[in-house]
């Protein structure tokens, strides 16, 4: 018996052809490399034409380590974190006022906050610097009794200008951050028999903080800034010191670069700080911090070390 093979159809064992590999092809951002192109460009124009002004730059080395600067510095430095302290003792106070029930306790920070926060601090620094004109004498009983003009000194001055000023921006901070917390937690606490303000130390505050240290960070950074208004009042800060040196060097263009260089290095290392107390209080809130900047080098470094296409 013969059996007839059809010769046309071959093995039964040849898999089918599978698709084919897709290759991708990278969209091109061509919108990117030529806003960089022009960005670099104005940069440099920048650069040429300040090269070209009429700045005799050699003065700002020679000035930026002399003693009436760095003595400014250090004013600018003192009067920030006194200032600072002010704003946000103050800030937490008015904060747990408004939002107290007794409707006197609360319209009165609510004052104090729209007063303060409605005037610029400029005109409050002049106002303090002439309160004279109303007060001839400050009489505290027997501790303390002079005159106004000698007992508001220019630093008196500048202190309770931004100090509080400063507490009245601090208070909404503060109360934005005591919000945030859920009202469970006061529930809860209060259930167990603590009392309110062991509640707010215990509880509220700790939890209010991931809120709260973001912008006191930035205040700070701004109440660095602002200590310069006080130049109005002759505290000699070091905006003040270097508009001095200014006068009798001839150089006061090139003394106020000196100042915009170091107001920029100190707010420098104000936001590491900031950035390191913001990760502190993230704790609670992320399950895996973001690494730091110099964790992110050292991961950069390690992966170039690395061969391709294998491992370390």
């Amino acid at each position: 018996m013969t059996v007839d093979i059809d010769k046309t159809t071959g093995p039964a064992d040849t898999p089918p052809a599978g698709p084919e590999a897709i290759k991708a092809i990278p969209v091109r951002h061509y919108g990117r490399y030529v806003s960089a192109v022009v960005a670099l460009a104005l940069l440099g124009g920048v650069v040429y034409a300040f090269s070209q002004g009429k700045i005799n730059w050699g003065t700002i080395p020679d000035y930026f380590f002399d003693d009436r600067i760095l003595s400014g510095v250090g004013k600018t430095l003192l009067l920030t974190v006194l200032a600072m302290a002010i704003g946000i003792v103050g800030g937490i106070l008015l904060a747990v006022m408004r939002l107290s029930k007794n409707p006197v306790t609360s319209s009165i920070a609510w004052f104090y906050i729209w007063f303060f926060r409605g005037t610029p601090v400029l005109v409050q620094l002049i106002v303090w610097f002439n309160l004279g004109l109303v007060f001839e004498y400050i009489n505290l009983g027997p501790f303390y009794k002079d005159e106004w003009s000698d007992f508001m000194t220019p630093f008196l001055t500048a202190l309770l200008g931004l100090g509080l000023n400063e507490a009245a921006y601090m208070a909404e901070i503060c109360r934005a951050g005591l919000l945030s917390v859920d009202e469970g937690q006061t529930e809860a606490s209060h259930a167990l028999g603590m009392s309110h303000a062991k509640t707010l130390r215990r509880i509220v505050v700790p939890q209010a903080m991931r809120v709260i240290v973001p912008p006191t960070g930035n205040e700070v950074i701004n109440m660095l800034k602002t200590t310069s208004l006080v130049s109005v009042v002759q505290y000699p800060e070091l905006l003040r010191a270097a508009q001095d040196i200014g006068q009798t060097s001839g150089a006061p263009a090139e003394m106020l670069f000196l100042a915009a260089a170091w107001y920029l290095l100190l707010t420098s290392v104000f936001s590491v700080g900031q950035y390191y107390l913001e990760r502190y209080y993230a704790k609670g809130s992320t399950r895996q911090l973001p690494p730091t900047p110099w964790q992110k080098v050292k991961a950069n470094m390690l992966s170039l070390g690395r061969p391709k296409g294998g491992m370390a």
